[in-house]
Formats: structure tokens, sequence, C-alpha cells
């Protein structure tokens, strides 16, 4: 048996030619349960999830699953078991982790929107605390749980105004973003914060945006947080941990991002020179755990030559898996069989929706034919998860790979589901 293992990807290999995800054959799922069909790792979530537990090892850390990026139930109840919190930005985010068995208590509560409706509902669950993005927030923030007659656990997030060196659409921490309160109002934010009757706080957040290929980042961002804990706590506030947020990037094509237990040797020896080495912390990884566990398959329908340009034509869309056409992102695409029974050729990899933007790969070299089926690689986060209906086409289904068992964890969405809630009116007369 030959075996190649494919770079960044440890748990994805060709066996015999034959593309498998730890130890099963992605062709035999893709034949099972049709494409497009997201299939994920447990085994390379849990490897890194372990990079953050070993940095983190012998301190007083909480990792906050930020599970935007891929909010399955099966992989909200793999992180649970194996000890994580939660960081939601949504009711119905919440609602997920209480379903897949999260403990509420480990939940923070992100996101510059929350409604009335979401607050009490996070109160009434008994979250960890709320990441507050605004002075008005604070204000709405304490007037209901003060009307539920509770006080509110918050952490007030500052927009520490560095920038990540990401795309524009994820970068988070610079003034021109929406997110977080600006350095300069935050002390004003916590004195205001600590006079309000329904609020209690408990610490600081920072968040500075997603795909991050560099540690300088990280460690501007802490430096300044960390003055702002000084001078929060000179005014007799009392900040019970701190959290540094997610944003730690993948290789997607090429990019080297700093190991995640590297990452946070190099931060938490910050920390101990400033004397808040045994304070309570937080981070809120979310790509960085599930990116490269996903693959997303896809089956060729047609190859379409022409003279600027060679279209392979496949059955998965933009909707579902939105990042090229939303970021212009790179995922490597490779075939399921290597046997290359067909001439190289470039081509853009393309979708059947009706958009010029609906395309997963540009100027691809692929030996392929029709009906033989492609993997999209590095699909485990922001992808499924941001997926739609567009054009009335259904979700695809997931399976997660344990071994050489494969559980399916997401039944492929029926036609009628789509409709199912809407309603025809009355027929004139």
């Amino acid at each position: 048996m030959t075996t190649t293992l494919l770079p960044g990807h440890p748990f994805l290999r060709y066996e015999n030619k034959a593309l498998h995800l730890e130890g099963v054959r992605l062709l035999d799922l893709a034949r099972r349960y049709g494409t497009p069909l997201y299939v994920y790792s447990r085994a390379a979530m849990l490897e890194a999830l372990a990079a953050y537990q070993r940095g983190f090892a012998g301190r007083k850390a909480r990792i906050c699953y930020a599970m935007k990026a891929n909010s399955s139930l099966a992989v909200l109840q793999l992180f649970a078991q194996a000890g994580c919190g939660f960081d939601i930005v949504s009711g119905g985010e919440l609602a997920r982790v209480l379903a897949a068995g999260g403990d509420p208590a480990t939940v923070v509560f992100s996101g510059v929107g929350k409604t009335r409706a979401e607050m009490r509902e996070a109160l009434r669950a008994g979250i960890g605390c709320f990441n507050v993005e605004s002075e008005a927030e604070l204000e709405v923030l304490s007037g209901v749980a003060e009307s539920m007659g509770m006080r509110a656990p918050v952490s007030i997030r500052v927009n520490p105004n560095v920038d990540a060196k990401t795309h524009p659409y994820i970068s988070t921490g610079l003034k021109g973003n929406k997110f977080g309160i600006a350095h300069e109002r935050v002390l004003a934010t916590y004195q205001r914060a600590a006079k309000l009757p329904g609020l209690h706080v408990k610490g600081i957040d920072c968040h500075i945006g997603s795909q991050i290929t560099e540690e300088a980042p990280y460690l501007d961002a802490m430096e300044r947080i960390l003055d702002l804990v000084d001078a929060v706590e000179a005014q007799g506030i009392r900040l019970e941990h701190i959290d540094f947020g997610g944003g730690l990037g993948i290789n997607y094509d090429g990019e080297t991002p700093p190991a995640a237990d590297a990452l946070w040797t190099k931060l938490l020896a910050r920390l101990d020179a400033r004397g808040q080495g045994e304070r309570q912390f937080m981070i809120e990884p979310g790509r960085s755990l599930v990116g490269n566990a996903g693959v997303c398959l896809t089956q060729v329908l047609y190859l379409k030559p022409g003279e600027q340009k060679n279209f392979c034509i496949v059955d998965a869309a933009m909707n579902d898996l939105p990042r090229p056409m939303m970021y212009e992102a790179y995922h490597g695409i490779v075939p399921l069989d290597d046997s290359a029974s067909a001439p190289p050729r470039v081509y853009d990899v393309v979708g059947p929706i009706c958009e010029s933007g609906d395309w997963l790969g540009r100027e691809r070299e692929l030996a392929v034919r029709p009906d033989e089926y492609l993997a999209v690689l590095s699909a485990g986060a922001y992808c499924s998860a941001m997926g739609s209906t567009y054009n009335t086409r259904a979700r695809p289904a997931e399976v997660l790979v344990d071994g050489h068992t494969a559980h399916l964890i997401r039944e492929r969405e029926a036609i009628s589901d789509i409709f199912r809630t809407e309603r025809l009116v009355p027929a004139g007369p």
C-alpha cells in the first residue's frame, strides 16, 4: 500500500491513490451520502484543541470555542465533552450550546447587537459573562437584568486599534470597525458600569480579527490590554478575568501561522512579566480548531472548455461554501481519486448558481473527468455555517469521521424543508 500525506492536513492522505480522512475513504462517503457533502475529522479537531491545552497547562484558563465558525451540534458536543466553554453571538447559538449539552456557566456572549429578548434568555440560562460592545448596551443590559431581579456579569470589549493584518471584512480591532469600545473611552465606561445596579463587572475582553498569521498583533494587543487593566483597577474596579479573544489563522495556501502552544508560551511570558500570570484568563478560538478538520466533497458535472478559460462545473456552489465568493478566499482542491486518468488542464472550478461570483477555485490544474469527485480542503470553518438556500438549493449533509467510523451528523435538507414555513395567499375572486 502506498500512502501520500497532504501537507498541513495530518489526517488527510492518499492510500493507493484514494483520498482518506482518518481511516475512511472519502469516495465511499460521497457515493453513500451524495454531494455536496461536508466531512469532519474528530481527531483533527481534538489535536488542534490539544495545542491550546498544552499552552495553558498549569494556568487558570478557559477555552471558549467560537461556535460561529462551525455550529453543528455534534461539533459542539465534541468540544463540550473536551472541557471547552463557548463564545456565542446570538440567542440561537445559546440554544445550540444547550442542545449539545454545553454548560451555560462557561458561555460568553459577544456581538454588537444583542436584543433584550436575547439578554433575558442568557440571564435565565445563567451564562458566564456578557462581552459588552457599547456604552448603550451597558445601559440596556443593566435595565433588563434589574427588571429580572438579577445582576448581569459583564466584561467590556475593548477596541485597541491594533491592525491584525488580515482581510478587512474579518478585522475587528481597528478604530473603523464596529466592534468594542474605543481605547480612550474604556476607563470612563468601566466607571459607569461599576455604578449601574444591574451589572457585575467581571473582566475585560479583546478580539482583534480572524485568520491572523503573525504573533506581533497579539503581543501588541496584550500590552494595550494590560495597560488598561492597571488603569481600571487603579480606580478600585476589580477585574476577575482577561479574555484575549481568538483569531489565530490556519494554513489555506501556504500560510505559516504560529502554533497555538508556541504563541501562548510567548503571551503567557508577557503576562508573567507584568505580574498577571495568576489571573483567570480566557480565549475564544474558532477557525484554528475546526478549519483544517473539514473538507467539502463535490462531484464534477461538466467540463466546459473556452477561449479564455476552462471551466470545471461542480455540484457545490457559493451557497454551500461561501468563503471564495465573500472574501476571494483560497481553498485547496484535490481529486478523491488521484490515479490521474484524464490529462491535466487548468480550470476555474465553479458551481451551478446563476452568479459570476459562484466559484470555488480559480486557475487550478486538475486531471479530472465528468462524474468524478473533488475535495475542497480547509472547509471546516465558516463554510457550512455560512451556507444558505440561495437558488432554492438544499443544504448539504455533514459527516463526522472517528477513526474508521463515519457518523451522519446532519441529514441533507429536503427541498420541501426550505419552504415549509412559507404560506400561499388565498386565491382572488
